[in-house]
């Protein structure tokens, strides 16, 4: 197991480069990482995630009592034990406002699928989670819903929380999530967001399967799933108050069958998925010729 202090030093690390990004202005963030069953490192409230230091960093245990350190551990130390809990595979959780992201949790936007591969493979569909006031055990427990079936979450009007196997992967999903929602509003900005088809986003589920990075989308329960309209999380909009306002649903596109099914083109306009107005004339004329004939 690594030393007490190097770990320390990983979070100020972190802590930095959170900083550097504009992820936490001020004080904001919290950082954490479990270092036995019971014991986790975790950041100081009131102190500006990119001027730590290794002697800056507390130890609390389970229950989010302090155990050690000069400076008081993070008001929202909770959240993190919450994951914790409900995930023993994770060694360290990462909370942050990330502007782009955040936008997306105040304006409560599901973030669009089936758009980017690097975000296909590495995240998947993000959830949202249910509004909560910040610090206590009801914050931590919007959580809950979510944590198994992914490994970064939305929190509604307030960030971003991440977490993996090792204080720098914990950053790793927020980074990204974040760099892909401000792709999404410039995208947004030029008028138009092409969605990738069924086929390739299949091929991208099956490299995340081989890379060995899990996917709900790849278990036997979402076998049927539409793999690119967010079904993993969709159940949890309303109570969420999530809901599509800025960026359309994706075409429900099917593989291509025998009998000649839906295109299987690489992409597809975010209004897609309707037939042309040329096409819409034919239908309606083939229609009615069908019908005289009968």
């Amino acid at each position: 197991m690594q030393s007490l202090h190097k770990l320390k030093q990983e979070i100020c690390d972190i802590g930095k480069r959170i900083y550097n990004r504009q992820f936490a202005a001020a004080n904001d963030g919290n950082i954490t990482v479990r270092v036995s069953e019971n014991e986790f490192l975790c950041t100081p409230t009131m102190h500006c995630k990119g001027y730590l230091k290794p002697d800056d960093i507390a130890l609390i245990d389970g229950t989010g009592k302090q155990i050690s350190g000069r400076k008081k551990r993070s008001s929202e130390a909770l959240l993190h034990l919450e994951i914790y809990r409900q995930r023993e595979d994770i060694r360290s959780v990462v909370h942050c406002h990330p502007p782009h992201a955040t936008a997306f949790a105040i304006a409560r936007e599901p973030i669009p699928q089936c758009v980017l591969p690097e975000v296909e493979v590495f995240l998947g569909d993000v959830p949202i989670t249910q509004y909560e006031t910040p610090g206590g055990q009801a914050f931590a427990d919007t959580i809950i819903p979510h944590v198994h079936k992914t490994n970064v979450m939305i929190l509604a009007n307030h960030g971003t929380v991440s977490y993996g196997e090792n204080v720098e992967r914990a950053y790793w999903w927020t980074e990204i999530l974040d760099s892909y929602c401000r792709m999404l509003l410039l995208a947004r900005q030029l008028g138009n967001v092409s969605y990738l088809n069924e086929q390739k986003s299949r091929e991208l589920l099956e490299l995340k399967d081989k890379w060995g990075f899990a996917d709900p989308r790849n278990t036997e329960e979402y076998k049927d799933c539409d793999i690119c309209a967010n079904d993993i999380f969709r159940d949890s909009w309303e109570t969420a108050g999530v809901q599509r306002r800025a960026f359309e649903a994706p075409p429900a596109i099917k593989p291509q069958t025998a009998s000649g099914g839906s295109s299987s083109s690489g992409q597809n306009s975010g209004g897609g998925g309707a037939p042309s107005e040329d096409q819409l004339v034919k239908l309606i004329t083939a229609e009615v010729m069908r019908q005289m004939k009968g």
